[in-house]
């Protein structure tokens, strides 16, 4: 078979462990293999021959255009058991919801969030820092491409009451002072807990201590604190 006749595969990720996993993973299974890391890399990719069997959606949290949806078998990966957990911030809800562990589903994007027909689900654990779990969904998400890529499965319709969880927002990052015990600390810290993300933050007197690499031991919470004086116009990105 002529390389010009190798299925193409296009990956597309907004995290610096995405392009890892490309290179260390993926680009080296059969076919051909393109890796985007923002929508104008893709629209550029999307221009040439010849088309995508499949784009995978890594991590992504750019808006994939309606058009896009229609004309191509577009997949994204999401940290729930859907339609149990449709929406934003999967894994920060997740977590404050008391979950240890989810599933990791491979569906269809369709022009309403969440709701495609589902090509596989894998268990995933929820324990750890924010970063190795998302280290951890993407060696999963690995896994079920592999498969596709082999099988070629037909994704089946969801099933059951959806149940809808919403984005958060940059400033939901400020540690509440209601937390029950160090063990919600210590979940509210992790969960927060990667490059690019809020982290857990207080504010007092002027400056801002967030809080990174939380451990619990010995009845004690140990972290790693990085203080500031946050500028009146800074902005975060959203989990």
């Amino acid at each position: 078979m002529s390389s010009s006749d190798l299925p193409r595969y296009i990956v597309a990720g907004s995290r610096p462990w995405n392009r890892v996993l490309f290179a260390e993973r993926l680009q080296s299974l059969p076919g051909k293999w393109d890796f985007a890391g923002s929508v104008e890399e893709l629209a550029t990719l999307l221009q040439e021959s010849p088309k995508p069997r499949y784009i995978f959606f890594l991590h992504w949290s750019m808006r994939v255009p309606d058009e896009w949806l229609d004309a191509y078998e577009c997949v994204c990966f999401h940290m729930t058991d859907v339609p149990y957990g449709r929406g934003g911030s999967p894994l920060q809800n997740l977590i404050q919801r008391g979950h240890r562990e989810t599933r990791l589903t491979a569906l269809r994007m369709v022009h309403e969030m969440d709701a495609g027909p589902v090509y596989a689900k894998k268990s995933l654990s929820l324990e750890g820092g924010a970063e190795e779990i998302f280290l951890r969904a993407g060696r999963l998400s690995a896994e079920i491409i592999e498969e596709m890529i082999r099988t070629g499965p037909e994704p089946e319709p969801q099933g059951g009451e959806p149940v809808i969880f919403k984005r958060r927002r940059p400033e939901q990052s400020a540690i509440p002072a209601d937390l029950p015990d160090l063990g919600a600390l210590h979940d509210f810290i992790r969960m927060l807990d990667a490059e690019g993300y809020p982290h857990a933050f207080i504010e007092h007197g002027g400056f801002r201590l967030e809080f990174t690499r939380a451990a619990l031991y010995d009845g004690r919470l140990v972290a790693d604190v990085k203080v500031t004086r946050p500028s009146p116009n800074a902005s975060t990105p959203a989990p």
